[in-house]
């Protein structure tokens, strides 16, 4: 049986090593000048330590090893846990001033998605929020997403509309990019690693998904499927976390099988035509970029020339045709489907029970 563990207790005082000093040199009967001419350090000294003034140095914490016969470790220790004290009273003290911060993140929804812990306590909370992001303060927050380093991820209207939410969406995309081992990038693999992914369209989440990242981190490309947040309406997006690895992160915004691979190829088609210094974020911006990308997924999941065919041999677009096509492509029906509605040669409200529905497994 398990046990929870507790938190460590962490006081909101500190405690100084004088007073530990001062206690003990009285019990051994000796006098702040008995241990100023014992240790030979000025008796000014011995006081300012005693009154909390001046720290207790490495060299100083040997000489009282010395003449207390009390190991130097533990004043070394005294005076650390002191001065650490010190500087998580401060921070208390200045993160209180912040946690209206916190309205500016999804709090709720991160501690959902099991992204970050729930704490009673605001300013716990708000450490929580930081660490997540991997900054210090709030400020370096703004520095890190808001600031000019981050001038491509600004460029989006859905950054532009709620930073809080994509920024959060992004950073667990980040998270993930640092834990994962990937190749170094390598656009010819890449383009082998599509090839293998395409047929893949025909299978379960469970036989897809690892097989989807483990081919694409061969290649140089982290793969990322992050749930949804609340006011973060895009299924995917491209950047580059450094030269030699690429990220593509999914969500699940549509719910299906065709919308999730031509998000997938789509921003497959960012990282094989574009540079590695731009980002993309899918909204309701369509630039040529765009353009070129979507082209990329339509082409490669259904080849033009092929679907103009089967078109052209087909003029009622039955199960059994569209069926019969996928199989000849080797991609899922759904995706078939997806096209045809797209380009309007389907209604919206035909044979959709061809796509698959996709949800997350732990969705609260």
């Amino acid at each position: 049986m398990s046990r929870k563990k507790k938190n460590q207790f962490k006081p909101d005082y500190a405690v100084l090593p004088g007073d530990t000093l001062k206690e003990t040199i009285e019990a051994l009967g000796m006098s702040q000048a008995d241990l100023a001419e014992r240790t030979g350090r000025p008796k000014k000294t011995i006081n300012e330590i005693i009154q909390g003034k001046a720290t207790i140095t490495p060299e100083t914490a040997l000489q009282l090893e010395k003449v207390l016969s009390i190991p130097a470790s533990f004043w070394n220790n005294l005076e650390r846990n002191y001065q650490e004290s010190l500087a998580r009273i401060s921070e208390q003290s200045s993160l209180e001033k912040h946690v209206a911060w916190l309205k500016k993140i999804p709090v709720v929804a991160l501690i959902k998605n099991g992204w970050i812990k729930k704490h009673n306590d605001e300013v716990q909370q708000l450490r929580e929020v930081l660490s997540y992001f991997g900054v210090a303060t709030p400020a370096s927050w703004e520095d890190r997403w808001m600031g000019e380093a981050q001038v491509a991820f600004r460029k989006s209207k859905l950054f532009k509309s709620d930073p809080g939410a994509v920024s959060s969406w992004l950073r667990m995309g980040e998270i993930v990019a640092q834990k994962t081992k990937c190749q170094p990038y390598d656009a010819s693999k890449f383009k082998e690693a599509l090839n293998t992914i395409r047929s893949l369209t025909k299978e379960s989440p469970e036989v897809f998904e690892p097989e989807l990242k483990r081919l694409c981190a061969e290649a140089g490309v982290v793969v990322v499927l992050a749930k949804e947040l609340p006011k973060l309406r895009t299924s995917g997006a491209t950047w580059w976390f450094n030269s030699d690895k690429a990220i593509i992160q999914l969500s699940l915004r549509y719910k299906s099988n065709d919308q999730l691979w031509f998000s997938f190829f789509h921003e497959a088609g960012h990282i094989l035509k574009h540079g590695k210094k731009e980002f993309f974020i899918e909204d309701s911006v369509v630039s040529e970029k765009e353009k070129e990308a979507d082209e990329f997924a339509s082409n490669f999941l259904i080849p033009k020339h092929q679907l103009d065919g089967f078109l052209r041999a087909n003029t009622s677009l039955s199960k059994t045709a569209i069926n019969d096509f996928a199989d000849s492509l080797n991609i899922a029906p759904g995706i078939v489907v997806g096209r045809l509605q797209h380009e309007k040669k389907l209604p919206f409200t035909h044979c959709n029970d061809l796509k698959c529905g996709l949800k997350w497994k732990d969705a609260a």
